[in-house]
């Protein structure tokens, strides 16, 4: 049971609601203050705005604590600003365990939809297989209806033409009543009118064109009691659960005995059916030698969505698999996002799985165990439990399911065309955001890399309607002479060079952009203001973006930065352009960095090009050997001419030479330092 604020029979633990025009620290200290009266015991709480309307719904073993961690900025995920400028009150619900918490979390999600939960992104009903088994016949039907507590319902399927087909099979497999039967749908109603299932059917019915084919046991001309018919949809039921084998071996039996009974007849038809189950086997992916019951969840996230794709195992087979798109991504972590999907999907379907196979088990998998093990009521007191492989035959399997779920979102963007949206979306809040004149077509960034001061580069990236436009990209070597590292000069030098008169009227480096981007805070932000300032460009709008909380900082506000929202278009945007700029500089530092680690004492050689230096290597083997070598083992290999023979023994014999004094003044300086420390 649970109770309102922890009092039985009332409703406390009520925020009173406000209007936003209270300022925020003075609605965060409001709030809590009145936290200090939740209880300390486990329950649920729903976070409301100034209009009442439920925006987050959430479980927790100890209320107070879990509540506070949102309004003392505790919780890192990055949409909990968001949330709580919009919280102007709150409800809560006291519980006797986490597992009744878990059960009224999702309830009161499916009741209230809150923004800030993650549910699935295509507001749709999925089809499910029905059984009705309310009726005094139960049918099956293909629908899309809400759960009905008389009827058994199997699925979530994400492809209908799966649905059907499955149908088919479990009719040629075990005959059984159609909903869509014109004589099934008659009966029906003669029984909800008090008739009995005897006496809904007339004694002289004709049988239906389902019973003539054989797909229909004859409901509709008395060829079935209802004893038998029960039977069927039992067996229909455990098919439809993934059964097959049992069943299969059911069949088999059915079909010996009609052979030892000389009811040829009927054993082929049995013999049919079972052909059918082999056919679907066939179709069916081999997952595990063993039998394997599970859900394998593969989950791929994006910044604001998600993709996620279940492969359904039963004995050991893939019998089928649904993906489904989430409303929420990296903004927010893996275990909630995890724990919201397990809710949706194991609230609707009606096949439980004896394990769940998952990247990482949820933090409350125990309550989620109890949860699933309480919906798969098994005869034999069969648990459910999570697993995380690292290794084996699951871990491949949820390899596999994770490479779908790329694959689903993939489909989804191209079908949705979601990218394009996103994009406009993205433009026109940067635009709102920065008051910019126009929504900001061309963005051009720059990121400066180094180590102390060496091999300093900068990069440029151009972003065009949104997207990365490589053919604009530049990269820059940092000219000034620098023993630390200094961005804010560097900064400047990069910019002065690339809005020179020359470059802006160079047709190569493209028009001005609508927005510059400097990665960094307040200094580079100076920086970049104060060169574009001495070229007279103060027309260009400019922003630095801080790589801690991912704010922007620009000319015109000095009370602060401006926060995107979290998950938000435009701030998935304005990282991707940062990420893509600060990839771009360090792939290009790492490759100076490289050409100056693999620069030898051969290049001090006059005559000795990559050609000779890769002959005398391979000649000797390694460079060891070659600086080791006399003169004459240098003339005998026939490498290089005579006199690049003697530059080149000269220069290694001084290589040497110096080699063994630094090795000398180290063993020194070792020296010394042991007899300072030994005195």
């Amino acid at each position: 049971m649970c109770r309102w604020g922890g009092a039985a029979g009332k409703r406390v633990g009520r925020a009173a609601a406000l209007p936003y025009t209270i300022p925020m620290n003075e609605k965060l200290e409001r709030i809590k203050d009145e936290l200090a009266s939740v209880p300390a015991l486990p329950g649920v709480y729903l976070w409301k705005d100034a209009d009442g309307q439920v925006i987050y719904v959430g479980k927790a073993k100890q209320l107070r604590a879990r509540m506070r961690q949102y309004v003392n900025f505790q919780d890192e995920r990055v949409k909990i600003p968001l949330l709580v400028d919009a919280i102007a009150s709150f409800d809560y619900l006291v519980t006797e365990s986490d597992h009744e918490s878990l059960i009224l979390e999702k309830n009161l999600i499916n009741q209230h939809a809150p923004f800030f939960n993650a549910d699935f992104k295509d507001d749709k009903s999925y089809p499910f297989i029905a059984v009705t088994k309310g009726d005094a016949f139960p049918a099956i039907k293909f629908t899309r209806e809400k759960h009905k507590p008389t009827t058994r319902y199997f699925g979530p399927y994400t492809d209908s033409r799966a649905a059907r087909r499955m149908i088919d099979i479990a009719r040629r497999i075990v005959p059984i009543c159609s909903a869509s039967c014109a004589d099934w749908r008659r009966i029906a109603r003669r029984l909800e009118g008090g008739a009995t299932p005897d006496g809904a059917v007339h004694p002289n019915a004709r049988a239906c064109f389902d019973s003539h084919v054989g797909i229909g046991p004859g409901v509709c001309c008395n060829k079935i009691s209802v004893e038998d018919y029960a039977a069927h949809v039992g067996r229909v039921e455990r098919f439809l659960a993934g059964s097959h084998r049992e069943f299969v071996e059911e069949l088999e039996s059915e079909m010996f005995e009609a052979a030892a009974d000389l009811e040829f007849e009927r054993a082929a038809r049995l013999k049919a059916r079972i052909e059918t189950i082999d056919t679907l086997a066939d179709r069916q992916h081999a997952a595990s030698t063993r039998d394997l019951d599970a859900d394998i969840i593969g989950i791929f996230r994006e910044e604001t969505i998600a993709g996620v794709h279940v492969l359904m195992v039963r004995e050991g087979r893939i019998v089928n698999s649904n993906e489904f798109v989430l409303n929420r991504g990296k903004d927010i972590f893996d275990g909630e996002l995890l724990h919201m999907f397990l809710l949706r999907y194991y609230d609707a379907t009606a096949s439980i799985p004896h394990e769940v196979v998952v990247h990482e088990a949820p933090d409350d998998s125990q309550a989620m165990e109890a949860w699933l093990t309480e919906k798969l009521a098994s005869p034999h007191g069969a648990k459910v439990r999570f697993a995380a492989p690292q290794k084996g035959e699951k871990a491949e399997l949820l390899e596999m399911a994770e490479t779908n779920a790329r694959h689903t979102l993939m489909r989804y963007k191209v079908r949705t065309n979601y990218e394009d949206k996103r994009l406009n979306s993205a433009l026109l809040q940067l635009e709102s955001a920065l008051a910019l004149d126009g929504a900001p077509m061309r963005i051009e960034c720059f990121d400066i890399s180094t180590i102390h001061g060496k091999h300093s580069v900068a990069s440029m990236v151009v972003f065009t309607n949104g997207k990365p436009d490589k053919n604009q990209y530049r990269r820059f070597k940092i000219r000034m002479q620098s023993a630390e590292a200094n961005d804010f000069a560097m900064m400047g030098e990069v910019l002065a060079r690339r809005y020179a008169p020359e470059r802006m009227a160079d047709g190569r480096f493209g028009k001005k952009p609508d927005l510059l981007i400097v990665d960094g805070g307040k200094p580079q932000l100076t920086a970049a203001t104060s060169q574009l300032g001495l070229l007279g460009l103060d027309d260009i709008a400019v922003a630095g973006l801080a790589k801690r909380d991912e704010e922007l900082f620009v000319p015109w506000q000095e009370s602060g930065p401006i926060v995107l929202p979290s998950g938000s278009p435009s701030l998935y945007l304005v990282k991707q352009v940062r990420d893509e700029a600060h990839r771009f500089a360090i792939a290009f530092h790492r490759d100076l960095r490289g050409k100056a680690m693999t620069a030898s004492v051969l290049d001090d050689v006059p005559g000795l090009g990559p050609v000779r230096k890769k002959a005398l290597l391979k000649a000797f083997k390694s460079f060891r050997n070659l600086k080791d070598a006399t003169l004459e083992e240098i003339h005998a290999a026939k490498v290089v001419p005579p006199g690049v023979a003697e530059d080149l023994h000269a220069v290694l014999r001084q290589y040497n030479r110096d080699a063994a004094d630094n090795r000398d003044a180290a063993g020194s300086r070792e020296g010394g330092d042991s007899r300072g420390r030994d005195s």
